[in-house]
This record gives C-alpha cells, sequence and structure tokens, in this order.
C-alpha cells in the first residue's frame, strides 16, 4: 500500500514495482480525473468526488481480492496506489465530514502488509492537470491522510527521500 503526499513519487515508485514484475494497482483518484467530467466534480461536489473513489478503490479491492495469497500458499501481494483511509483524509482536508459508511469501509475492508508513506518532498514536488494543491496543500493532504490511515489501526512506514531505485529496493525489503 502507498500512501503520503500528492506529488512524492508514488506513482513512479508503482511504475517501477510494476517494471520489476510485482502486481500493482493504480490511483483511483487520478484517474477520475482523467475522465470527462471528473475535475468538475471533484471542485463542484468534492463529496460526490469523494463516493467516486470510494466506489473505484472497493472495486480494486475486490478485484484484487485478498491480494495476499495465490492459492498455492505463497504471498502474492498487490502494491496499491492509495486506500480507502485516503479517502476521509480528502474529505477531513476539504473540511466536509466522513459519513458512516466510508467509515464502515475502512474499518471493515482491511489491507494486508505494510503501509508505505511517500513523504511531502518539496524537490520533486510538481503540480500537473490532475495535482491542483499547491506545496502548503499537500503538506495538508499529506497530514491529513497519514492521520486517517494510523485512526484507522495501520502504522504507516515513511518510504525514504530516495531514487526510485533505492525505493523500490526498500519496499522490496519489506514485503
Amino acid at each position: 500500500m502507498l500512501t503520503g503526499a500528492p506529488g512524492a513519487g508514488k506513482t513512479t515508485l508503482l511504475d517501477a514495482a510494476s517494471g520489476a514484475g510485482l502486481r500493482t494497482s493504480p490511483e483511483v483518484a487520478r484517474e477520475l480525473l482523467q475522465r470527462p467530467g471528473g475535475m468538475e466534480l471533484r471542485e463542484s461536489d468534492p463529496l460526490g468526488f469523494a463516493e467516486a473513489m470510494l466506489d473505484a478503490h472497493r472495486r480494486e479491492f475486490e478485484r484484487h481480492g485478498s491480494a495476499q495469497d495465490s492459492g498455492q500458499g505463497e504471498a502474492n501481494p498487490v502494491l496499491f496506489d492509495r486506500g480507502f483511509p485516503d479517502v476521509v483524509g480528502f474529505l477531513e482536508v476539504s473540511g466536509l465530514p466522513v459519513s458512516p459508511a466510508i467509515d464502515r469501509v475502512c474499518r471493515e475492508l482491511r489491507y494486508l502488509g505494510p503501509v508505505l508513506r511517500a513523504p511531502a518532498w518539496a524537490e520533486i514536488y510538481r503540480q500537473d492537470a490532475e495535482r491542483i494543491q499547491n506545496w502548503e496543500e499537500a503538506i495538508a493532504s499529506d497530514e491529513a491522510v497519514t492521520a486517517a490511515w494510523r485512526r484507522y489501526g495501520y502504522d504507516p512506514i515513511d518510504l525514504p527521500f530516495a531514487p526510485v531505485d533505492e525505493r523500490l529496493r526498500f519496499l522490496r525489503d519489506l514485503l
């Protein structure tokens, strides 16, 4: 599981992990934002956007099953780019309440394995068409999602500020 600040290298690490043969699941928020009307939904109806993210995360979670067992007794993890508690962080940083339904999903559908946090990293942060947060907002987002993961009983492990190959080695050592 990858979480953390926007623009902190999660997608780059996910791409490297996929290239190294690990199973991965993309960031659903970015996919939603790239669809027609996605950015408008985020801006005009952040609660609706959060619900769309939750539904997309649930589909990915269900698509990968337990994401922990290949059926042959061997670990077969999936590296998810963000997860259910990230939706809570998005809502909280947006000043919106967390619905009982979203809270229930975070409590009942559990990710196994380490949760890796990509902390805010000024040297690599860049805004783009979907990453619209300024630096201060990126830090606030990181704080909110990290707090949400902890609230739901996870203990995020910080990725090192290092090139992607070192981050990938760090990830593989934890798996």
